[in-house]
């Protein structure tokens, strides 16, 4: 029994173990550490297991350990605060929660400016072609008879991204706001070539419109005849941007 328990078809049973273990784990990280400690063992295996190590299977091994290694640090590149572009490292914790690496690629995709003047982005019932994420400065949104002072940290134009629908709402920037803009079809081509940065950008804006949602149904929801006419007048009579 204790010439069993250290033979070398041990070592198969533990490496299966790690192997089993590592298929039933969703965490992606785990899950690929407990897939290369059962490559290990294997490794190990094919060493011991004959006269000679069975060098073909070392071989094989080898590659898919280091196809295995390649994935992780990629999957820990990507969780990494070390990811995060220092251009927008100030609005990291203000955005909508995004893993690091998918944080980077859409700032790369991103505009960044101030606007200069007031400026209307979103013009109710007509197609959009462009993403806001406002960072700071007040937004008012219209809809139907409603209207809406919005604060920052949120999407505009979300839906027409979304489903490709009319915007449901016009929306105008006040002079001063600090914007992120992005091209519709540059996201889309991004979310083509990437299913998991289009999964953690639907996520996001997902994250924002229930929040949306609930903030223009509270106490700072109210009715057009209540702003004051000269704001109406002056944000109604500026161009969409």
């Amino acid at each position: 029994m204790t010439d069993y328990v250290y033979s070398p078809g041990v070592l198969v049973y533990l490496a299966g173990a790690f192997y089993i273990l590592g298929l039933v784990i969703i965490h992606q990280v785990v899950l690929r550490l407990l897939i290369l400690s059962g490559t290990g063992v294997y490794l190990i295996y094919y060493f011991t297991v004959g006269e000679s190590p069975l060098w073909e299977a070392i071989y094989v091994s080898l590659l898919i350990g280091a196809a295995n290694l390649i994935g992780l640090t990629s999957l820990l590149a990507r969780k990494s605060r070390l990811a995060i572009p220092r251009a927008h490292a100030d609005i990291y914790y203000d955005f909508p929660p995004l893993p690091p690496g998918d944080f980077r690629a859409l700032m790369k995709l991103a505009r960044r400016y101030t606007v200069d003047k007031d400026k209307q982005v979103t013009a109710e019932g007509e197609a959009g072609d462009k993403l806001y994420f406002i960072i700071s400065g007040s937004t008012l949104v219209r809809k139907g008879d409603q209207a809406f002072v919005l604060k920052p940290k949120l999407f505009l134009g979300e839906i027409a991204f979304l489903i490709g629908a009319p915007s449901s709402a016009s929306a105008w920037l006040e002079e001063g706001a600090e914007v992120l803009e992005w091209r519709f079809d540059t996201l889309r081509r991004k979310c083509l070539r990437s299913a998991r940065f289009k999964l953690a950008l639907e996520a996001a804006i997902s994250a924002d419109l229930a929040h949306k949602v609930a903030h223009s149904m509270g106490k700072d929801s109210v009715r057009l005849d209540n702003i004051p006419k000269p704001m109406v007048d002056a944000l109604a009579s500026v161009g969409q941007g």
